[in-house]
């Protein structure tokens, strides 16, 4: 009888859900060339990452190793984009990780998924909203400048503030859509203003500003009357690895945003081949700009010169640039040019689609209905931004951003490592029978049949054995990633801790061995993870251990919200969960 009950729990926590057909390829609301979702992806992503946080990691985290943080995120992120151009290829339905965990981990995966989303999104918010007023206060300052003294017989300066704000506002929530050939420009002209930054470096760089020693530092102390950042121990990498790891993960939310791409696949035209292109396309652009503005920035100005909270172009105001300082402040407001309500809109999707699947409570998909609510929530979330500002600085938030992503990207990768070993189904009673047909031969797993699996295709019993294996993988990662952050302890030789390490890196070889041995799906698709398990893995562990340098008071908030998730899951979605109660 318990055994009956855990059986049945354990059932409704796994239970994945059946979608219904996709659209249609020839439907006329497919309308998304691959440049409209290029436009899209770039657009949601290219703003705060380079325009404030540049100057953040260069000054306290990085210095001049700024270069390799950008590339470590590239990285991290690149190996993200290829999960979720699979996913989408395989699940070609409009939605986000909470969509694609659901109907291939299980249900209490999907709200693992879906509540870390919501923290991320919201996060997303209230950094879009502090740098909005920083972006306004630049404006400002530029339009008292240019202005106020030829109007100031007419309007005073806080009239003029006010009129370019609510002319900027209604621009962007009413006039501006992201996919409109005005995007398209919009996006040409940020681009266009990093290259100048980049090409500016290059123009005004010094290679001596990779490797200045406490001599520099002394004499930048005396030449300069404003307090100087730190110096660390000098030369390119003046704060350690430890730094280069810090700069990296924060690095990564400059490139959070691509996935906004997937949440239009309905739209796309031809989404098998438009869907990948455009991610990859995306991710390429802005790594190109990323990592040509981290050699710019670095070779241009003495990191110690920078100060926490600068923005990019004030960098400009250390070489004696004052027009480009202009010049970046215009490309800074372009980068959030964009309906202030399509920022918020992904919360209310994601929290409508959770509480419609019975996870959250049913009221919450009642209120989404109203749209005079909706409209109110815009303010709600400023306040909230304003609050938050007093408490967290922008990096605080970034990093809370930051944990939800990376969860969400880790199980977009974990998805892609099973399904890709499933066999081919289409419903829940398609799955009885391939069990039935299999009868209790499929049931039995012996070590010859796990390591030399007799069927070419996916069976059941693979199935099954991958779910096992992969999770056994993340637990075995996790493990790895904790020990290997005592890294100190590690270069100190210490016996007990390398051999644990040594022990964990065999595991993770022979469970990845396991996986590589079961047999694939040799369904045809346009885009597919090349060299798989090692990629997804390879993500993974990337993702785990850039989530490892965040601070101990961000993960205890970030408990204090998974606690909070998993008290509503358990008093109230697992026992009302449409999937499991239809089950």
């Amino acid at each position: 009888m318990l055994r009956q009950t855990f059986h049945t729990f354990g059932q409704k926590l796994v239970h994945r859900p059946t979608l219904g057909e996709p659209v249609a390829e020839d439907d006329p609301e497919r309308r998304l060339s691959t440049l409209d979702l290029v436009t899209l992806g770039v657009g949601r992503t290219l703003g705060v990452g380079v325009y404030v946080l540049a100057c953040e990691v260069v000054s306290n985290q990085a210095g001049p190793s700024f270069v390799i943080c950008v590339l470590i995120a590239g990285l991290s992120s690149m190996l993200a984009a290829l999960c979720y151009a699979e996913i989408t290829a395989r699940v070609p339905h409009s939605g986000s990780a909470y969509l694609y965990s659901h109907v291939t981990i299980g249900e209490l995966w999907a709200f693992i998924t879906g509540w870390n989303l919501i923290l991320s999104l919201v996060a997303n918010a209230v950094i879009y909203f502090q740098v909005l007023f920083l972006v306004f206060e630049s404006l400002r300052v530029t339009l008292q400048e240019f202005i106020l003294q030829h109007v100031s017989h007419y309007l005073r300066e806080d009239h003029i503030s006010f009129i370019f704000m609510f002319a900027l506002w209604f621009f962007m929530d009413f006039l501006y859509d992201s996919t409109s050939p005005l995007a398209k420009v919009v996006m040409l002209v940020k681009i266009l203003v990093l290259s100048f930054v980049i090409i500016t470096g290059f123009i005004k760089g010094d290679l001596h500003n990779w490797k200045l020693t406490e001599e520099d530092y002394v004499k930048a102390g005396l030449n300069d009357t404003s307090s100087l950042g730190p110096l660390g121990s000098g030369g390119f990498v003046p704060f350690g690895f430890e730094g280069i790891l810090r700069g990296a993960a924060t690095c990564f939310y400059a490139f959070i945003g691509f996935e906004e791409i997937v949440t239009r696949v309905e739209e796309a035209q031809k989404p098998q081949r438009s869907i990948p292109r455009s991610i990859v396309i995306s991710l390429f652009i802005l790594f190109v700009l990323y990592f040509g503005v981290s050699l710019a920035l670095t070779l241009m100005v003495p990191y110690y010169q920078l100060q926490p909270g600068s923005t990019l172009p004030e960098a400009f105001l250390f070489i004696g640039w004052a027009p480009a300082y202009y010049i970046l402040v215009f490309g800074f407001f372009c980068s959030f040019l964009g309906s202030i309500f399509g920022r918020i809109f992904p919360i209310y999707q994601l929290l409508h689609e959770m509480a419609e699947d019975g996870l959250l409570f049913p009221v919450i998909a009642w209120i989404l209905t109203r749209n005079i609510i909706i409209r109110m929530s815009l303010f709600i979330f400023m306040i909230i931004a304003v609050i938050m500002t007093f408490f967290f600085g922008i990096t605080d938030v970034v990093d809370l951003m930051f944990i939800g992503s990376l969860i969400s990207y880790s199980m977009v990768a974990i998805c892609v490592l099973i399904i890709r070993y499933q066999p081919e189904m289409q419903n829940d009673e398609n799955e009885t029978e391939v069990q039935d047909e299999n009868g209790p031969a499929a049931g039995r797993l012996t070590l010859q049949g796990l390591l030399f699996p007799g069927s070419p295709t996916p069976t059941p019993l693979s199935g099954r054995v991958i779910y096992v294996c992969s999770l056994l993988l993340v637990m075995l990662l996790i493990l790895l990633c904790l020990v290997l952050a005592q890294w100190p302890v590690l270069l100190s030789g210490d016996p007990v801790w390398i051999s644990v390490v040594v022990l964990l890196l065999v595991l993770i070889t022979g469970v990845t061995g396991v996986i590589w041995r079961q047999p694939q799906s040799s369904s045809s698709l346009h885009s597919k993870v090349s060299a798989l398990p090692l990629l997804p893995v390879l993500s993974i562990f990337m993702n785990v251990y850039l989530m490892m340098q965040v601070s101990a008071a961000t993960w205890i908030v970030f408990g204090v919200w998974i606690l909070i998730g998993f008290a509503i899951y358990f008093s109230y979605g697992f026992r009302y969960s449409l999937i499991s109660n239809r089950t």
